[in-house]
């Protein structure tokens, strides 16, 4: 039989594997600082010569990037899901939208329901904190810091998931998120959406996941998304409707 000799694991390489499941699980995130190479051997227990040689390593593989008289940072590794001009052919057509729109439910949907099931003390304790600064928002009538909230609130629910591809597609595509969440907060209001009916639905999500329920929690997840849906129907119909207005009132005037 093929037997070969175990050959002894190098201690560069076993400090290399586990920033490597750190960034892989989104714990080190891009452009994150690591602690100095002091700290690193004191937590790890291992000599500065092997951080040295597994940092070395890291560099080499565009997993970490020094910055001369700043430190070690995780490279920027995620990049964008999309080329800038698929994003701005994106914005110009709204088939695309609502085709984003459903991905997110589909996507997110999932995410909630693996957050109830999967996610740990520390990632409800995470979207806790973030939904409490919602409400904060909230009572401060900032609708900016709001929607910003709102996009991180989103994300780590998708962090929460613990499936390594879900997070680092949906990090790579935070910014549409994040644009997407403001472009939608903006039309909502236009059709005459409560902040408190948003507030409200982003509690049934937290609620959900938080008492461990999966079913319920991709549910709410699906109606809320389902409901931003909605209100950009409405909002495509009024314009619509708007449009047709103005141009029978050019018809009109060109009869006069």
């Amino acid at each position: 039989m093929p037997f070969q000799k175990i050959q002894p694991e190098r201690i560069a390489d076993t400090v290399v594997r586990q920033i490597e499941q750190l960034i892989l699980r989104g714990i080190l995130r891009p452009g994150e600082r690591l602690p100095s190479e002091r700290d690193l051997s004191d937590r790890l227990g291992v000599s500065r010569p092997s951080i040295r040689e597994a940092i070395a390593d890291l560099v080499e593989r565009g997993l970490l990037a020094t910055r001369a008289g700043s430190g070690i940072y995780v490279a920027d590794v995620l990049g964008s899901a999309f080329s800038e001009p698929l994003i701005k052919l994106f914005s110009t057509h709204e088939e695309a939208l609502f085709d984003y729109i459903t991905f997110r439910r589909d996507l997110e949907g999932l995410a909630a329901e693996r957050a109830a099931r999967l996610g740990s003390d520390t990632d409800h304790k995470v979207i806790s904190t973030l939904f409490a600064k919602m409400e904060n928002a909230h009572t401060k009538r900032n609708p900016a810091e709001e929607a910003a909230l709102d996009a991180e609130f989103h994300m780590a629910i998708v962090e929460a998931s613990h499936n390594v591809f879900m997070l680092h597609m949906m990090r790579s595509m935070f910014e549409m998120l994040r644009a997407g969440v403001f472009y939608n907060r903006k039309v909502m209001f236009k059709v005459r959406t409560t902040r408190e009916a948003l507030l409200d639905q982003h509690r049934a999500i937290h609620d959900t996941i938080l008492s461990r329920d999966p079913a319920a929690a991709r549910k709410a997840v699906e109606d809320h998304l389902g409901f931003v849906e909605s209100c950009m129907h409405q909002d495509r119909k009024a314009r619509t409707n708007e449009e047709i207005a103005q141009l029978r009132f050019a018809q009109e005037l060109d009869r006069s």
